[in-house]
């Protein structure tokens, strides 16, 4: 055993690791090209591009993030196989259910279900297209070894929902948790310098409390309770199990075990695994020692993309997915910089194609002044006759709601989250961490009453003077972002301000109170836009923005040179800085991203009152 410190042993892996970055454009670039000679003689060697075979059950499993856009996600840089492969996103994965449907090689689909790790709003739009399936007279089976609330909700839909003998089933009824930081602040002696407009606005409240404040708890329940009804209106029609009766056996905790989803009709039979696949086999109608052809949504990705690109018409509607954090500048994929998105709804706004514009939002906000700019080119857009249409996704809340307010019509789904209108900045004074815990102390020299505001000091406390100023700006914020939505929704500033102080609202509540226009998905807005912009249906191209690389892209950008390069660069570096191991890292992802979240943070903010996971 090494008697080296672990902090040495790191550091050690750490350089041969960053050695190993040093080479790592020459390796792949010969692996490239290694690969592509392999891949021309395999395609040659065959003639012909994958295909689907006869009596093929489609598998899926939604065990993985779904962005909204394919391939619209943060990449690992060592994750060489998922580089790979596509990353299904939720319009693709839809489209291709439905050409699924279709299709006659594909005989069912077969539910492998654990963990989903997807929003509300995005299962419900997934699970209305299994109905879809379902409803053109293809069978559905679910099969788990365990059932959580949301792989339950998906097994639902199935004509036949099997659990694993000694498998497990949780329907208890949706509960959800925040994590606050003050305490351990406290103990490190850092405070947080919080300023906010919104009595519901408690984005800061990890790090001003040790609990949830009555009015976050208030809204809070009425969107979890909210969306608790609308989870079992749709249990109770799959089911044919009354609500209530829903209700009544997982508020009394009546499933302990698998014979208890049985009894109580939530399950149709516990069964072992090589069980389902002989009724798989019986139902295709294949012998018993037979193999079961089988594939996957990436799979059937790859034989249909070009379907999913097909265009009929030279008119355009152009899908932009704004997903992730709103931030400053370019951003990456999976976040909405600011540049980034003007940049593309300026281009947008220059092609005479471009008829109209549908803004697919899944964003709890971040930057003010990044929601400002994309806000700015959208207006621009508007005034050169552009038709804009906003479609909701799982979050569209604070500065995802921003960029949302001056379009024509908000399109939201019954389980968006979304409002949240309201304002915060959040300065950290780490003084009492470094002087009293480490012995590092810091004095200034301040030419200028107000001058240590300019250099925003980790080390310094804001008079209250300052702290004035500060928090006339983010009211100022608050009051052009309360100023938007009256423009853009035809509000008056009284009845914006009675729906906003950052309380966050349930989809179909915010359709009650004006905040947007219909419950609808994508394919919704997109119908909508294209109407309003007297675009003759199926004679016109929707197409979807950013466009995003495959991973081969990506790297001969980065090997050419191109624009790309520093990009892939900076990523590869920042996971070198991790010393966390795979679990480790899944284990405390979200609190790391509680933490990388405040580091990033750059004047004022429109985020998400707060994160709760659903469950």
């Amino acid at each position: 055993m090494s008697s080296e410190k672990p902090q040495v042993i790191r550091a050690k892996v750490g350089f041969f690791k960053l050695f190993f970055t040093s080479c790592l454009g020459t390796l792949l670039a010969v692996g490239v090209v290694v690969l592509g000679f392999i891949s021309i003689g395999v395609q040659a060697s065959q003639g012909n591009t994958p295909t689907i075979k006869p009596n093929t059950v489609l598998k899926l499993q939604f065990n993985k993030p779904l962005p909204e856009l394919s391939n619209n996600v943060v990449q690992d840089p060592y994750d060489f196989k998922g580089m790979l492969k596509d990353n299904v996103g939720l319009r693709d994965a839809c489209q291709l259910i439905e050409i699924a449907m279709n299709d006659d090689n594909i005989k069912g689909i077969y539910l492998d279900l654990s963990s989903i790790p997807i929003g509300w709003a995005s299962s419900k739009v997934l699970r209305d297209q299994l109905v879809s399936f379902k409803g053109a007279g293809k069978f559905i089976l679910s099969y788990g070894t365990y059932y959580d609330q949301k792989s339950y909700y998906f097994a639902s839909v199935a004509d036949q929902v099997y659990l694993h003998p000694e498998g497990g089933f949780s329907f208890y009824g949706f509960a959800g948790e925040m994590t606050y930081f003050k305490g351990l602040m406290d103990k490190l002696g850092v405070t947080a310098q919080i300023f906010y407009a919104g009595k519901f606005k408690s984005a800061t409240e990890p790090f001003r409390r040790t609990d949830m404040s009555p009015a976050n708890r208030k809204q809070v329940t009425e969107y979890m309770g909210g969306m608790y009804d609308l989870y079992l209106e749709d249990l109770a029609v799959a089911r044919s199990i009354g609500k209530d009766e829903l209700f009544r056996i997982a508020n009394n905790g009546l499933i302990r075990a698998p014979k208890d989803a049985v009894t109580h009709k939530l399950v149709d039979a516990t069964k072992y695994k090589d069980e389902v696949l002989d009724e798989l086999r019986e139902k295709l109608g294949t012998n018993e020692d037979d193999d079961i052809e089988v594939t996957t949504l990436k799979k059937y990705l790859a034989i249909h993309k070009d379907e999913l690109k097909a265009s009929t018409g030279s008119d355009k509607v152009a899908v932009i997915y704004a997903e992730g954090s709103i931030v400053d500048g370019q951003g990456e994929k999976g976040s909405i910089g600011g540049d980034k998105y003007a940049s593309i709804i300026r281009k947008l706004r220059k092609d005479k194609d471009v008829k109209a514009i549908v803004m697919r939002v899944n964003s709890g906000g971040g930057s003010a002044l990044a929601s400002d700019i994309i806000w700015r080119e959208l207006e621009k857009a508007k005034e050169q006759g552009i038709k804009i249409v906003t479609s909701m996704g799982d979050v569209a809340a604070s500065g995802g709601y921003y960029i949302a307010s001056n379009s024509e019509k908000i399109f939201a789904e019954d389980r968006t989250i979304t409002g949240s209108i309201g304002v915060f900045g959040m300065i950290p004074n780490m003084r009492g961490l470094f002087q009293d815990h480490l012995g590092i102390t810091m004095d200034t020299v301040k030419i200028g009453k107000y001058s240590m505001m300019s250099r925003g000091s980790a080390f310094y406390e804001f008079s209250a003077e300052e702290g004035q100023i500060i928090q006339a700006s983010v009211d100022q914020v608050y009051t052009t972002f309360k100023t938007r939505v009256s423009e853009g929704r035809n509000m008056t500033m009284a009845a914006v301000d009675s729906v906003a102080q950052g309380r966050v609202w349930l989809g179909t509540t915010a359709l009650e109170i004006g905040l947007v226009d219909e419950l609808g998905g994508l394919e919704d807005a997109i119908k909508a836009v294209a109407s309003s912009a007297n675009l003759t249906e199926d004679d016109y191209s929707v197409v979807g923005y950013p466009k995003t690389k495959s991973f081969e892209e990506q790297l001969v950008a980065a090997l050419g040179g191109e624009d790309g390069s520093d990009e892939m660069k900076t990523k590869l570096l920042q996971n070198l800085k991790s010393s966390l191991t795979g679990s480790e890292y899944s284990e405390y992802v979200e609190y790391i991203k509680a933490v990388e979240m405040v580091k990033s943070m750059k004047g004022v903010q429109m985020r998400m009152p707060c994160e709760v996971s659903i469950k």
